[in-house]
């Protein structure tokens, strides 16, 4: 059970760093300028998103037989590679502008609700809970490694974003998705 927690825990804070939901979280930051309702709804949001999608992943991996299920695990990790090298970028219909009206908090929790759907580290949480069949472990790991990379931004904002190099961490992600889907490949 550790070694799911903190595979998925480090995959997911990973694969967070300067996704388009941390962008989102800068926004908010700068919108709002109340980092403790935004973390709030950060939280919230980010529970019941990967709540689904870790029991999504699950009931894939009862699903599927579990040969073709490696086989789709794997590649579904080398295709997460493959996305983490394409820098995201934050579109004008995902600013929080329109969720204004409705406080820190709630504009928060919808905005970055509907942002983390189909977002890369939804789509690994999904994967990495099929993999392990843990939906509680999958979801409380891939949530604090999304939280813990998002706190900084909300409470730093741009200062901390202008300091990470952003291509570094990006071939680092890839990689480690990369090493996950060679291992989910072999049967390790």
């Amino acid at each position: 059970m550790l070694e799911a927690f903190f595979t998925v825990f480090g995959l997911v804070a990973i694969a967070e760093i300067g996704d388009k939901t941390q962008l989102l979280s800068l926004l908010l930051a700068a919108k709002f300028r109340r980092p403790w309702p935004i973390m709030a709804g950060i939280l919230v949001a980010t529970v019941a998103n990967h709540a689904v999608a870790a029991w999504a992943g699950v009931w894939l991996d009862g699903l599927v037989e579990p040969k073709y299920l490696r086989w789709a695990l794997g590649a579904s990790f080398i295709a997460m590679a493959i996305w983490t090298l394409k820098p995201d970028t934050l579109e004008d219909d995902d600013a929080p502008v329109k969720m204004s009206r409705f406080g820190a908090f709630m504009g928060t929790l919808v905005a970055f609700f509907l942002a983390e759907i189909g977002d890369k580290t939804q789509v690994a949480t999904t994967a990495l809970a099929a993999r392990y069949g843990e939906v509680l472990i999958v979801t409380a790991a891939s949530t604090l490694g999304l939280f813990a990379v998002n706190a900084p931004v909300v409470f730093l904002g741009e200062k901390l974003m202008r300091r990470l190099p952003l291509d570094l961490v990006r071939k680092v992600a890839a990689a480690a998705f990369a090493i996950v889907g060679i291992i989910t490949f072999i049967g390790w």
